[in-house]
Order: structure tokens, then sequence, then C-alpha cells
């Protein structure tokens, strides 16, 4: 019997129709109601070490391209590394990233 990994359960993930995936997180949002609530890391910890394409960056950031394009060209985010064309954004900058545009857009 083959065990399940984090890694195969998001490959997993990834090959779901948009519907089934807002499904997930409707699941997760029922579970954490019910007294099972899940941090940030246990939900996105795998990811801590990864790199994000420029696409998959503005998408977490709820940004669009141009605006990453322009955060980039800005200095306020740097690249991380690079496969082939494609320039990757390390995931720890981007997260400290989305909480300062996080304070900056809270009320006082």
């Amino acid at each position: 019997m083959s065990q399940v990994t984090a890694e195969v359960v998001f490959e997993s993930f990834t090959q779901l129709a948009t519907r089934e995936r807002a499904k997930f997180f409707a699941l997760l949002a029922q579970a954490s109601t019910q007294g099972q609530n899940f941090s940030h890391d246990q939900v996105f910890g795998h990811l801590a070490q990864d790199e994000f394409t420029a696409t998959e960056a503005a998408e977490y950031l709820d940004v669009s391209m141009s605006t990453f394009r322009r955060y980039v060209a800005q200095g306020k985010i740097t690249v991380s590394g690079e496969v082939g064309r494609n320039r990757l954004y390390a995931t720890t900058d981007l997260k400290s990233f989305k909480r300062s545009l996080q304070q900056v857009k809270a009320p006082k």
C-alpha cells in the first residue's frame, strides 16, 4: 500500500477542476469551524522554501501582472532564481511583502 504524502495530495489538487478546488477550500473552512483549525504552516508549510513564477507570485499577492511587474521594477520584489527564461521569486520574500501590503491597507 502506498503512503499518501503532501506532494501526492498537492499534485492531485493541481489536477482538479476549478469547481472542485473551490469545494476543497469549502471543506477546509468547514473543518476549521468545527475546532479543527489548521495553521498557515500546516497548510502551506511545504512551500516555505519554494519559489513561484511571476504569474503565481502575482496571484499569491492578489495583484495584477502589471502591478507585480511594477513592484519588481521598483525593487520591492527581487528575483531569487531563474529557470530558462522564467524568473522565480522566493515564497518567504513574497510572504513578507504581502504582510507589508496588508499593513498599508489596514485601517488605523
